[in-house]
């Protein structure tokens, strides 16, 4: 396990070398930051003299040159927005993002989880129906539509939970429950089918037959062959959860790096973007790197070759 954790850690060099590339690719055709960083009356000769200090006047390999190697130090270039270094700004944000993920997580795992298994054991049933019917709903809803839904039944009018914002509890709950809904329906779904594919197996039907309790077979033998895939879609889902993040953090002006990158983007503040998406992009890689380490835990006929 170790050579292989070694390997797949080295094998997101390039990955990484590649999501620069696109990144400042995109900034770069974005357009002209310093027009938003002088005066609408400044002179060319104003706006010429600033690009040729910020080096934005050179080729476009050469800046990216530059970009990979001050990259290398951990440098994203210096906010004009903030006046400082984008990177402290992005790390100073990203706590409540990662605060944010792990409740709506934790949300979608404890509706997922018993309606998936409810639902598979019961297939057919009123309940199948009743979950696999949410579920669809679930993932047809919009992020902003049903977190404007819960701010003015639960905020405005009930006056349970803080609008927006962020420092207690309370304040998590309804952020938590909106990003948290999509990806509920989606793991309900394949947990559903991925319990319907294990209890039809021979060696369920042979505990059931040995007189095992169905509790314990459903869910001390199916429950946990069926997490693989499951363990899968959540480590991809981390992209969708930190993505959702984007609208969800807006809504509820939640501050963290999906409010911050939607502001940069507004004033064109590209060394908080390209911070920003870095950042986000190795956070999916270290997600995916952990549920391929989990695989091992779930299932020890896996090995790592």
């Amino acid at each position: 396990m170790v050579k292989y954790f070694i390997r797949r850690v080295l094998q997101t060099i390039p990955v990484l070398l590649i999501i620069s590339f696109i990144i400042f690719s995109l900034v770069f055709v974005a357009g002209d930051p310093v027009a938003l960083m002088l005066p609408e009356d400044a002179s060319f000769e104003d706006v010429e003299n600033l690009r040729e200090a910020l080096g934005l006047d050179r080729p476009f390999l050469v800046q990216y040159g530059s970009y990979v190697v001050n990259l290398l130090q951990g440098d994203f270039g210096e906010s004009f927005r903030f006046n400082q270094s984008a990177l402290p700004i992005v790390l100073d944000r990203l706590p409540a993002t990662i605060e944010l993920a792990v409740a709506a997580m934790l949300v979608a795992i404890v509706i997922s989880i018993p309606l998936g298994i409810w639902s598979a054991t019961k297939r057919n049933s009123s309940l199948d129906l009743l979950a696999t019917g949410g579920a669809v709903i679930g993932k047809a809803m919009p992020n902003f539509w049903l977190g404007i839904m819960l701010i003015l039944l639960f905020s405005v009018t009930l006056g349970w939970f803080p609008v927006s914002g962020r420092g207690t509890m309370l304040h998590l709950v309804l952020p938590a429950i909106t990003l948290g809904t999509g990806i509920a329906a989606e793991m309900t779904r394949l947990i559903r089918s991925s319990m319907i594919d294990i209890l039809n197996q021979d060696y369920v039907r042979t505990a059931k037959s040995k007189g095992i309790h169905d509790f314990f077979v459903v869910y001390k033998h199916a429950f946990r062959n069926s997490l693989i895939p499951v363990v899968t879609i959540t480590a991809l889902q981390t992209s969708t959860v930190v993505g959702g993040a984007l609208i969800t953090e807006t809504v509820f002006s939640w501050p963290g790096l999906g409010q911050l990158l939607i502001q940069a983007v507004n004033t064109r503040d590209m060394a908080v973007v390209q911070a920003c998406v870095f950042v986000i992009a190795i956070l999916v890689i270290l997600m995916n790197l952990f549920a391929d380490l989990l695989y091992r835990l779930l299932d020890p006929r896996i090995k790592y070759n």
